[in-house]
This record gives structure tokens, sequence and C-alpha cells, in this order.
């Protein structure tokens, strides 16, 4: 897949997939089918590295998918060639002019895509229905994809959000289409988990991310084209203390080198209990073992998953 950070002009005409795609959950992967299998028309997304909310100094409810996670993703749903841009660097744009500009100009764009919600140009001006009535006046096909529905609810960034804040990952996962996770370096703790028997990877939880509720997960553990189930703690560790929230895992069965310094991708499966502070150590490595027993059933039950 060819990534683009700036209005680089396509070298082949496109069908564009256009939106923020700050979760590529399910309803923004319908948008993206659209583009695919058009006959002499390479399949393309125009996005942006942030979600426009941030990027005017705004809250957008914390982030669903590293930039990194969004490539990675976009390119393993076919999309041959994508724009991620600075929304800082077209939103003064008219809606005529983003139109003539870039979808013309830049994208060589013979097919356009969005969702029902679609908003575009200076000051948002532009809906879907502005982008079919520009695109009709220039010989540009339009697909508007409905709102795509879960439980008789549309699937949004904002709805996975609060499931997320409140350890329903499971249902996360299936509006996501995939298990809600993130990547991280990890860091040096204090080692207490060596001296448990229970070493542990430390990896700090991206800031701008959606904060998943504090307790322990059920996990998966990628790096180096393998996964292991995990054991995650995301908190502030209350029987030992910490000054920053944490992502704490420990996988039972692996028993390779340290991982010190390695980006890893965790993924968060199942909510198993709330954080707690436990009266000793002892107890604390207790309760790590059983759930850590917890986890290795879960994950031989869920082949989903795994």
């Amino acid at each position: 897949m060819k990534v683009y950070e700036s209005l680089k002009e396509s070298p082949v005409a496109t069908a564009v997939a256009l939106g923020s795609f700050d979760g590529i959950h399910l309803g923004h992967q319908k948008v993206i089918a659209q583009t695919m299998d058009l006959p002499g028309l390479s399949p393309t997304v125009l996005t942006f590295a942030e979600n426009p909310l941030c990027d005017l100094g705004g809250h957008a409810g914390g982030e669903l998918i590293t930039r990194q996670q969004k490539i990675e993703i976009l390119e393993s749903l076919g999309v041959e060639q994508l724009y991620i841009l600075e929304f800082r660097d077209i939103m003064h744009f008219s809606p005529e002019e983003f139109v003539d500009e870039i979808l013309q100009k830049v994208c060589h764009a013979k097919k356009v895509c969005c969702g029902f919600n679609y908003t575009f140009g200076a000051g948002g001006r532009g809906t879907e229905k502005t982008l079919e009535t520009l695109c009709e006046k220039r010989g540009i096909e339009t697909a508007v994809v409905p709102a795509v529905l879960e439980g008789g609810e549309p699937i949004s960034s904002t709805r996975i959000r609060g499931l997320v804040a409140r350890g329903s990952m499971g249902e996360a996962a299936r509006l996501l289409g995939r298990p809600y996770g993130y990547f991280g370096t990890v860091c040096h703790g204090r080692r207490l988990g060596h001296s448990l028997g229970t070493p542990t990877l430390n990896q700090r939880v991206p800031q701008s991310f959606v904060l998943p509720r504090f307790g322990v997960y059920v996990s998966r553990v990628l790096f180096d084209g393998k996964h292991y189930c995990g054991v995650t703690n995301v908190g502030i560790k209350p029987t030992v203390g910490s000054k920053e929230v944490l992502a704490e895992t420990w996988m039972p069965l692996y028993e390779g080198p340290d991982l010190y310094g390695k980006e890893i991708q965790t993924e968060l499966l199942h909510f198993q209990r709330p954080e707690q502070k436990f009266p000793s150590i002892e107890a604390l490595k207790e309760q790590i073992r059983k759930d850590g027993k917890t986890a290795l059933e879960f994950y031989a039950r869920n082949r989903n998953f795994s």
C-alpha cells in the first residue's frame, strides 16, 4: 500500500473512501468496501492523521487506534493507496475546492464513498448531499453508506469508546471487527513480578487513547508473528502503588527472553475483575496465579480470538 502524507497526485484513477476512520469499525469498513473490485480503479482512502476535533484543540473522547494500526488495518482490508493528511492543511478548502482540487486533480477519483453523516469543506459546510451534487456535475459516481446497526443501534466510535471505558471488551470487539488493543514499548518496572515468579510486561497506555476500565483482563499479546495468552492489569496497582496508569501483563505460558524495549501489541479480550488492593504481597501472588488459570481457560474456550 502506498502511503501519502501530502497532496501528491495519484498515478492512477481511484475509488476514494472519505472519513476520519478513527476506529475503522464495521461501519467504516462498509464504506471502504465500496471502493473494492472496481475495474481500472485503485481502492483509496483519504483520511486524517488524527481526529479533526483533536487537531483543532478539542477533545474527541480518546483514540481507539494508533496511526500505525490505522495503516496496517487499512492495508489488510485491501486498500492500495492511503492519503493520511493533517486536517489543518485542507480545512480551509470550500466544498467545491475540495472536490475540484483534491478529489479530481489529486486523487483522480471516478467514484467517491462516504458515510451517511459525512461533512467536509471549510466549517463543515458540505454534507453527503453536497458531495453527491458536486460529484454528479463532474461525472464522479458517489456511494453514501447508511448507518450500520448492531443491536438496533448505529455502530459508532463514540459507542465503542463507551464500551471500552466500561470494560465491555467482547461487545467492543464485535463492533470493531477485532479486539480493542494498543501498541506500546515494554518499559522497566520494579521487577516485582520477577520476584513473585510472574514476570510482567509493563506498557504505558497511549495518553491519547480512551482509557479502559481499571481492572484485570484476559489479553492476547502479539509480537514476532506469534500470540500468547496474557493477564493484563490496567490501572495504578493499588497494592504496591503507581504514579501513572500502566498496563502490566503476565503471559503464563511464555518462557522466552526479556522483552524490554520491544514494541508489542496487547489486546484486551475480556474483563475478569476490578482492580483491588490486597493485604499482602503473598495474597497478591496467589490472586495472580488464579487470574492466570482463569485467563488460560477463557483463551482455550474462545478460539475466535486465538
